[in-house]
């Protein structure tokens, strides 16, 4: 079987898909390592230089975290939510978009897992279901470039929540809604909606 030209039983399109798997999976795996390498090494900034001269200070922690990849400024952080319907009949679950964009010059991390993003839904002064009473999953860090944007979908099952993931809660009622995301010490703009 020659390299450009692949000889064999089965069509050469199938030579070439699996060669590009191939290749896919060895730069999936020199990407893991670089990443694994910098994690190790990127986030001990006192191993470089094991002993400071007689004068000199010790970094703070915070200093020395900031070898890597910093946190994403609230300032820096710009988070949306919207719905996909104003109105919601019967059965119908609420399903909002949350968009997270960095607008500073700079790459950036945020947690958006659901430990850490929160929408809380009101009506009035009623507190109805917020997204962090009940946290699934793991943590998600995303690493933004500047001015790349992220966006995920959340569903509410229409029925009230309580911190701790309180069992047995009761079902919304019709009425008017306010849905607030807030993540990373930034606010969405409120989306308003009913449900029937």
């Amino acid at each position: 079987m020659g390299v450009l030209r692949p000889e064999g039983s089965l069509p050469p399109r199938v030579y070439w898909v699996r060669r590009a798997v191939v290749l896919a999976a060895l730069l999936a795996v020199v990407v893991l390592a670089v990443m694994g390498v910098r994690a190790l090494t990127g986030g001990d900034a006192t191993a470089a230089d094991p002993t400071p001269s007689a004068g000199a200070e010790a970094p703070a922690p915070e200093e020395t975290q900031d070898a890597g990849t910093p946190a994403c400024a609230p300032d820096a952080l710009a988070v949306e939510m919207s719905a996909d319907a104003t109105s919601y009949p019967a059965g119908a679950l609420p399903t909002f978009t949350v968009r997270l964009t960095n607008t500073g010059g700079t790459a950036c991390l945020v947690d958006a897992g659901d430990a850490q993003r929160q929408i809380l839904i009101t009506s009035g002064s009623d507190r109805i279901w917020a997204s962090t009473d009940c946290p699934s999953g793991e943590p998600l860090q995303l690493l933004l470039a500047p001015d790349q944007t992220d966006e995920r979908q959340v569903q509410w099952d229409r029925n009230r929540s309580a911190e701790g993931c309180a069992p047995d809660q009761a079902a919304a009622q019709p009425g008017t809604y306010q849905a607030v995301l807030t993540l990373a010490g930034a606010t969405a703009e409120p989306v308003v909606f009913g449900l029937e």
